[in-house]
């Protein structure tokens, strides 16, 4: 592991060994799936998948005028690993932290409320390259929680930050022998009555600044599971810091050649392995994943296995090498299957089935007859991001016109729903959507047969879902579409 500076890491936890997905959703008694009692009344038999329970439009949150600033644009949402608490950032820079509030006998599953606000990063200017940073949030990871406290990371195309975030306590004044300063007073023979101030505030704190270590734009971050470490990668490195050192992090990815004009590939995304503390993977342009072992070498130039498929030379085109780039991946909550998006597809791996991908769910197919004109208008460049569901059973990635698309990985059943303001109805239930050919006249001379299909010509390429979050433990969905966030949640009980 070559040093930014010198210090040295190991690692010999070996951790638990790949176990197989998490168990299906539970039944009721009589074998079928119900829906809560204060929900729309739906029954659906065992053999049904979870698609095919609706999902229900929950919240809305952000402005709904239409003339929006790029600054208000969000760029990330991610859940902490309780659920309880949900962050966005955006492209200027700031960071909003939403906290779940559940009343009881309440239909409303995921109830969150602004908790904090800050701003995270401000515009910079590299004098040295005469390259301006933007403070567009690109990542942002949570940390366990090791007190009451809550601490994040963001970054930027340059800068990490760690935050803590915590609750500033009530505040005494007026006693008796102590000042308002907190310094011991004598005692008067006036009595005063203590009071407590009750204001709630919420603050934001940086605690370290991690820069400096990368040369390219900063794509991903990932917490380790030993909660101490953490990994950054760029276009052609992947370092990893001690979240309690900020001078000092160790480079374990390297791929930049020595001559620029041999480069024939960049990293496109990197993550920790769940369980392994020692074992990460990364992306590349070229649809290619590799899973290197730091125990094995300090420089993890040489994978510990690579996970590509083959492309049919009869399917290659001028765009092939753009469309098999991989925007974003996962390992799912054991560490046994790894799920990556490219443009077209979404595929599941096995991490020990290398050579091809256990299944794969195509998302753009409708797209391949017109990849020149999204080239021409740079959409084929969109980075779409993939999520798995809580129990790893569901898969989520968005498309355009507002589209999610929702997968079950058991069944490989899949649905398309829209984000629209046009439901901001509670428990709205939402409509499953199809992308048509083309508009097809209806018998009595009306312009389209179904609200529910959308003609691939009226698709609106400016409104695209780049970035969502699932809720780790339960089916709730939070969707970032320009500068509104939508929150649904898929609502039955266990019996």
């Amino acid at each position: 592991m070559s040093k930014n500076s010198q210090s040295s890491m190991s690692s010999n936890d070996d951790g638990p060994d790949p176990m197989d997905l998490d168990p299906p959703l539970s039944k009721g008694a009589d074998g079928g799936i119900s829906i809560r009692s204060d929900s729309p009344s739906y029954q659906y038999t065992s053999s049904e998948d979870a698609t095919q329970i609706p999902w229900t439009f929950s919240q809305i949150k952000g402005t709904m005028d239409d003339d929006i600033t790029d600054a208000d644009i969000i760029s990330v949402v991610e859940f902490n690993s309780t659920g309880e608490y949900l962050a966005t950032g955006d492209k200027g820079g700031r960071v909003v932290i939403f906290k779940r509030h559940q009343k009881r006998n309440s239909p409303i599953l995921c109830d969150y409320n602004v908790y904090c606000t800050f701003q995270s990063h401000e515009a910079e200017f590299d004098y040295l390259k005469s390259l301006e940073i933007e403070e567009k949030i690109n990542k942002i990871k949570w940390i366990r929680q090791p007190n009451n406290s809550l601490y994040l990371l963001t970054t930027n195309d340059k800068t990490i930050k760690l935050w803590k975030i915590a609750e500033r306590r009530p505040r005494t004044r007026n006693l008796n022998l102590i000042s308002d300063e907190g310094n011991t007073r004598a005692f008067s023979k006036f009595l005063k009555v203590p009071c407590v101030d009750k204001d709630f505030s919420v603050e934001a704190l940086p605690r370290r600044i991690f820069s400096n270590a990368h040369t390219y734009h900063i794509n991903s971050i990932s917490v380790n599971s030993d909660d101490e470490t953490f990994l950054s990668a760029d276009d052609l490195r992947v370092n990893v810091w001690n979240l309690n050192c900020t001078d000092q992090s160790f480079n374990v990815v390297d791929i930049k050649p020595a001559n620029m004009e041999d480069l024939s590939e960049v990293i496109t995304s990197a993550q920790f392995h769940p369980h392994n503390c020692h074992e990460f993977i990364y992306s590349s342009s070229t649809g290619a994943i590799r899973l290197c072992d730091m125990r094995s070498r300090a420089l993890c130039d040489q994978h510990a296995k690579w996970f590509q498929e083959t492309e049919d030379p009869a399917n290659k085109s001028f765009f092939s090498e753009v469309i098999v780039s991989i925007s974003d991946m996962h390992f799912n909550s054991t560490g046994r299957y790894i799920l990556s998006r490219d443009y077209l597809n979404i595929k599941v791996w096995d991490v020990n089935m290398e050579s091809h991908p256990l299944c794969t769910f195509p998302v753009h197919d409708h797209l391949k007859s017109r990849l020149c004109s999204l080239y021409e208008n740079d959409c084929i460049f969109d980075k779409f991001e993939c999520r798995w569901g809580g129990a790893s059973k569901g898969i989520m990635t968005g498309s355009y016109h507002n589209f999610f698309r929702i997968y079950d990985f058991q069944s490989r059943a899949e649905v398309c729903y829209e984000a629209s303001k046009n439901t901001q109805q509670l428990g709205h239930i939402l409509q499953p959507k199809t992308v048509g050919g083309t508009r097809k006249p209806r018998r009595d001379g009306l312009e389209f047969d179904s609200s529910n299909e959308i003609p691939l010509e009226s698709l609106d390429f400016n409104r695209k879902i780049l970035h969502a979050s699932w809720h780790p433990d339960e089916n709730i969905l939070a969707i970032a579409a320009t500068n509104n966030l939508f929150l649904f949640q898929q609502e039955f009980l266990d019996s």
